[in-house]
């Protein structure tokens, strides 16, 4: 199921029951809907785990669009394919980050709000944070949200301490010398794309975690230079990685940590697997359905999006 985020972190839309869908927006009126006259074929690209299993097969019965889904691992292959050009991909999930680049290259498809609405159904709150990275909130659509943080194998983890007390903030665990010397026994694990590192070592450090200043960046890159060593794993099989024990302390999404943990249980493992929230907090992420500018089949994933909206079936990816 949705990798990064199960447990951990509600769908970006306010269901009717939370009372909040008279607040949102409504979709542009159309006089008529355009008729869908492409194949039907939707090719969705997304990240591993990050759908229920129901979703697409009742998507297909409801509209008759045959859906072939691919995954990738890290936003730096997405955004690959966006570059590229041709990439046969209809729907894909960028981060908010990587998606605010791709709408200033001309990468992604403005929406055509007349065939979704369903919109009406979006968080206002959401949305309006999305807008500082799409403006007007043509291009995206949440996905889902979630927050980058450390997780730990709890027995494995205070073994290597010893007497070391737990840290107040659980972002040493990660960043600070005095504990990875001590974790590296029994394994640290990264997230193996750059972009997923430098936000939380920013923001250990003090500054912005998006902070686009090279002396900001010099001094995180000296800051994880001097724990470096003791990084045993840059990963993107986390949820295996924590589960099966090769890691005790992770730097990753939250969903991953918890699904780790459900994993451990179901595997009667005996790894005990917790998701911790530093004292300075974690960083809270988005991703987005959008819509590449090359897209062969741009009505059917409006379809889709369309579809994603409605309440019960974002309800879930909860």
């Amino acid at each position: 199921m949705n990798k990064r985020f199960l447990l951990t972190a509600l769908c970006a839309l306010a269901l009717a029951a939370c009372g909040k869908k008279e607040e949102a927006p409504q979709a542009p009126v159309s006089a008529a809907a355009p008729v869908n006259t492409e194949e039907k074929v939707l090719n969705i690209y997304n990240w591993p785990d990050y759908i229920t299993q129901d979703m697409v097969a009742n998507f297909e019965k409801e509209t008759g669009i045959k859906v072939n889904y691919q995954t990738f691992e890290n936003n730096e292959a997405l955004q690959a394919k966006l570059i590229a050009g041709n990439s046969g991909y209809d729907l894909v999930v960028p981060g908010a980050v990587f998606a605010k680049s791709q709408i200033e290259a001309g990468l992604l498809r403005p929406l055509d709000k007349a065939q979704i609405p369903n919109l009406a159904n979006l968080d206002p709150a959401i949305m309006a944070k999305l807008d500082k990275v799409d403006p007007g909130n043509t291009h995206l659509i949440p996905w889902a949200w979630s927050f980058t943080t450390v997780g730990i194998n709890k027995a494995k983890v205070a073994k290597a301490l010893g007497n070391t007390p737990m840290p107040e903030n659980a972002w040493d665990l990660v960043f600070n010398p005095t504990y990875t010397s001590k974790l590296k026994s029994c394994g640290i694990a990264y997230l193996d794309s750059p972009t997923e590192i430098m936000p939380p070592a920013l923001h250990y450090i003090g500054k912005d975690a998006y902070s686009a200043d090279a002396a900001d960046h010099k001094a995180a890159g000296e800051m994880l230079g001097k724990v470096r060593k003791d990084i045993r794993l840059f990963s993107s099989t986390m949820i295996d990685d924590l589960a099966g024990g090769k890691a005790c302390v992770a730097l990753g999404w939250a969903g991953d940590i918890n699904i780790a943990s459900s994993r451990a249980v179901e595997n009667k493992s005996g790894q005990e697997i917790e998701a911790l929230l530093p004292k300075t907090g974690g960083l809270l992420f988005f991703d987005n359905l959008a819509v590449p500018k090359d897209a062969q089949h741009p009505n059917n994933a409006m379809a889709f999006i369309n579809y994603f909206l409605k309440p019960e079936v974002s309800a879930s990816l909860t």
